[in-house]
């Protein structure tokens, strides 16, 4: 027992250790990041990855190292137009300063004349909503070795102060060892205490994001519920065809069960196995009364 103690307390010092280290690093990356220029001169476009609100992901190669990259392409107009300067700078900064297996890693960053870009690795296994949409749902050991992993990247978050805001299965990519990757950090804020911004995937929002109370970094604790739960019944919680109706349902808090017994009445026991009856036993004599006197 004092090994085992021991050991735990061994373990905990250098988890805290270490989020400490990456505390540092991680602030000190963010104000003084190095700068890593590139052109667009420099990559080889081979295809687009996926399209978004301010551009798109292309495949592309670098030209003298033949290394692939994911590049990010935002179109600084429409950036303007939807108001999203501060989020994109603060995109770009968060992601050349962080460092952990699970999460995205920027590799250069630069511009033109039309267009930002951001030049994240690539990922080559894909999207997980990929897989999830083939196989329908995930088995529980799938599903627990994913959560893992989505765990300790946002207690990696959190304890930056960060705020991540937008987890799905379209944002958490699979790497050629079938480990994750979180993508896309548009939504990511330095919160310390609390922030008021809606934004995020309707069936992933949690209650006090569509309230507007004020919200915490819970939000993306709930979101991991979320995903657990779409990952192992092949769809989350709470869907609708209408956002707002999904609001309703996420705010009124009534799961709707992914397997429904069939049950024709209070006293229905037609989904038990069938068991050989046998009578219960009498006795005249109190046995074992003294064994059983506190019962």
């Amino acid at each position: 027992m004092g090994n085992s103690h021991a050991a735990r307390k061994c373990i905990s010092e250098e988890i805290a250790e270490y989020l400490e280290t990456a505390k540092r690093n991680y602030l000190e990356n963010y104000e003084h990041p190095v700068k890593k220029p590139a052109s667009l001169d420099e990559f080889k476009q081979l295809r687009t990855l996926g399209t978004g609100s301010f551009g798109r992901v292309m495949l592309v190669q670098h030209k003298k190292t033949s290394n692939f990259f994911a590049l990010k392409i935002l179109d600084k107009a429409k950036i303007i137009k939807l108001k999203q300067v501060q989020h994109t700078l603060n995109e770009k900064r968060i992601l050349q300063a962080i460092d952990f297996p699970f999460l995205i890693r920027l590799e250069y960053s630069f511009k033109n004349e039309v267009y930002l870009f951001l030049g994240l690795e690539y990922v080559s296994g894909g999207e997980m909503f990929s897989y999830l949409r083939r196989k329908g749902r995930f088995s529980e050991s799938a599903a627990r070795f994913y959560a893992s992993q989505v765990i300790l990247a946002l207690e990696y978050l959190h304890y930056l102060d960060l705020i991540y805001r937008d987890l799905k299965p379209e944002n958490i990519l699979l790497d050629p060892a079938g480990y994750i990757k979180i993508a896309d950090f548009g939504f990511v804020k330095h919160v310390k205490y609390r922030t008021y911004t809606l934004c995020g995937t309707p069936e992933y929002l949690a209650p006090e994001i569509i309230q507007s109370k004020g919200y915490t970094k819970a939000v993306d604790w709930w979101a991991t519920g979320v995903l657990i739960y779409e990952m192992v019944a092949g769809h989350p919680p709470f869907f609708a065809d209408e956002p707002i109706e999904i609001y309703e349902r996420i705010v009124i808090g009534k799961v709707t069960a992914p397997l429904i017994p069939n049950c024709k009445g209070p006293g229905d026991a037609t989904n038990f196995e069938r068991y050989r009856e046998e009578p219960l036993k009498k006795s005249k004599i109190n046995k074992f009364e003294a064994e059983f006197a506190d019962f």
